[in-house]
């Protein structure tokens, strides 16, 4: 199953881009052979203002048909690892071959297109930068990866 994070905004060279590359190459390596990747990050951004209306049509258009949609959202079902593994392999158990992330811009995710995601996912009831999201996530799907290959990163 192939992964995708499509996102709002361009992330530059820095600590965040730094991270994201070493957990998303990890993850990359971990998931070959659980069927498991790769990860593609889709970047859109909002040159003409549009707001959360104009960011999920840029959205949409970078999601894969028939991709599992699942948003990053404040009111989504926070889990803990070893649930959001068993997540993963459930959708890639079911033979679906895409699973999008969407992270929307700084006022969140359209509330039409939040409405069209197939699972919401909160990271916790604090907000927290996109950029922390985008690490937070390629720890996470890392971390999931490991779960599965009863690897030794993640200790219960």
């Amino acid at each position: 199953m192939k992964v995708h994070i499509c996102t709002v905004g361009r992330l530059r060279a820095g600590p965040e881009k730094t991270l994201i590359d070493d957990y998303l190459t990890r993850f990359d390596r971990t998931g070959r052979g659980l069927s498991l990747g790769p990860v593609s990050v889709l970047e859109v951004d909002d040159r003409k203002g549009g707001g959360m209306a104009g960011e999920a049509v840029l959205l949409r258009r970078a999601l894969p048909a028939g991709a599992v949609i699942c948003a990053l959202d404040e009111r989504g079902t926070v889990e803990t690892s070893p649930k959001f593994a068993q997540r993963i392999a459930g959708w890639r158990d079911a033979g679906r071959s895409d699973l999008a992330f969407i992270i929307g811009g700084a006022d969140g995710i359209d509330p039409a297109l939040r409405n069209e995601a197939d699972h919401l996912l909160s990271f916790g009831k604090m907000v927290w930068p996109h950029m922390m999201v985008r690490v937070m996530l390629a720890e996470q799907l890392y971390r999931a990866a490991s779960i599965l290959s009863g690897g030794p990163y993640h200790r219960v």
